[in-house]
C-alpha cells in the first residue's frame, strides 16, 4: 500500500519477452498488484511471466486476451480488474520498461492527496525531452498535445500520448471501459471522457526513458491520421454531451458560428484565387467578404476556446512541481 491506498499497476504487454522481467523486478515494493495483460503475444511473454519467482503470489496477476485488443483494450481490461477488486488507485506502466519506477510516487501523490482524480506524466518539461525523445515523436506528440487540449477541455495538459498515469476509484467507476478506444488514441479518448465526467486532471513531470531495449510498433503516419480523426470526433461529442445535453453553455453558439464563417471564408478564398488567376484582379467586395468572414471566424473560435478554458480550469490545476532526477 501507498499512504493507506491499495495500488495496482496495469501493464499492457504485447511481445515483451525481453523487457517484462525488468518491469516486474523494478516495481516498487508498495505496489500491491502488478496486473499484466498479455495481449495475444506471439513471443514468450506469457511463459516468461509464468516462470518469474513472484508468479503465483498475489503480487502478479496475469490476464490473457484471446483476441488482440490493442494497447487501449489491454489497459481497459486492467482497469476493470482494478475496479472490481477494490483498488484505490490504478497506475499504467508500459510492458517495455520505458517508464521510470522512481517517478511513481510523484504520479501517485496528487491522487492520494485528493488534488486530482487522474494524473498523467509529462515528459516534455524535464529539459531532456528534445534530446532523449526521437525527433519525429517529439514533434508529433507536440501537435497531438495541442489538438488534445482543444478536444478534451484540459488546456493545461501536454504530452497527451504518455501512458504513465494514475486514476482513482471514483474515476474508475465513472468511465464505461467497454466503450474505450482500444488503440494508441486511448489516452486522448480517456481525457475527453474524464472531462465530461468532471474529473480533475493534473500533469506530473516525468523523465523520458528511451533506448532500454524497447521495440516500437507505432507507425507514426498512421497513428497521426487516426488520432487526429479520433480527436475531431471526440471534440464534437464532448461539446454535445457536456454543453448541450448535460449542461447548456453558450460557447456552442460561438463554435457553431466559427465553423459557419470559416466555411464561408474558405469558399470566398477559393473564389478569390479563381478570380485572380482568371481575370488578373480581385473585386474589392470579394476580398473584403473573405477578410471579414475569416476575422469573424477567428474571433468566434477565440471566444469559444476562452469560455471552454474558463469552464474547465478548476478541473485542470497547474502542473505539480517536483525535483526532476536527470540522468
Amino acid at each position: 500500500m501507498y499512504n493507506g491506498h491499495k495500488i495496482s499497476v496495469v501493464v499492457p504487454a504485447h511481445n515483451e519477452e525481453t523487457q517484462i522481467t525488468k518491469v516486474i523486478d523494478t516495481m516498487p515494493d508498495f505496489v500491491d498488484h502488478i496486473v499484466i495483460i498479455n495481449d495475444v503475444s506471439k513471443d514468450r511473454t506469457s511463459e516468461v511471466i509464468r516462470n518469474h519467482p513472484a508468479f503465483g503470489t498475489p503480487k502478479i496477476i496475469l490476464l490473457e486476451h484471446e483476441v488482440n485488443q490493442g494497447v487501449g483494450g489491454a489497459i481497459a481490461t486492467g482497469y476493470k480488474w482494478s475496479r472490481d477488486n477494490g483498488i484505490d488507485i490504478a497506475v499504467v506502466m508500459a510492458g517495455d520498461a520505458q517508464m521510470n519506477p522512481a517517478d511513481l510516487p510523484a504520479i501517485l501523490d496528487p491522487v492520494v492527496s485528493d488534488i486530482a482524480d487522474y494524473t498523467k506524466g509529462n515528459r516534455l518539461v524535464t529539459g531532456n525531452a528534445f534530446r532523449k525523445i526521437p525527433k519525429i515523436r517529439f514533434f508529433g506528440n507536440s501537435i497531438l498535445s495541442l489538438l488534445t487540449k482543444i478536444a478534451s477541455g484540459y488546456w493545461r495538459v501536454a504530452d497527451s500520448q504518455t501512458g504513465y498515469t494514475a486514476i482513482n476509484a471514483k474515476a474508475l467507476w465513472a468511465i464505461d471501459w467497454d466503450k474505450m478506444y482500444k488503440r494508441y488514441g486511448q489516452p486522448n479518448d480517456l481525457l475527453v471522457k474524464l472531462n465530461v465526467e468532471n474529473m480533475r486532471v493534473i500533469d506530473v513531470p516525468v523523465e523520458p526513458v528511451y533506448n532500454v531495449g524497447e521495440v516500437s510498433g507505432i507507425k507514426i503516419r498512421v497513428v497521426m491520421f487516426t488520432i487526429n480523426y479520433l480527436l475531431l470526433r471526440l471534440f464534437f461529442w464532448r461539446l454535445k454531451e457536456k454543453y448541450v445535453i448535460r449542461n447548456f453553455h453558450p460557447l456552442v453558439f460561438f463554435y457553431a458560428f466559427g465553423f459557419f464563417t470559416l466555411t464561408l471564408s474558405a469558399i470566398m478564398f477559393v473564389r478569390l484565387i479563381w478570380l485572380w488567376t482568371s481575370i488578373g484582379h480581385v473585386p474589392e467586395i470579394t476580398f473584403l467578404t473573405w477578410l471579414f468572414s475569416f476575422s469573424i471566424s477567428f474571433n468566434s473560435f477565440g471566444f469559444a476556446m476562452w469560455f471552454d478554458y474558463d469552464e474547465n480550469k478548476h478541473l485542470n490545476p497547474p502542473m505539480m512541481t517536483r525535483d526532476i532526477v536527470r540522468k
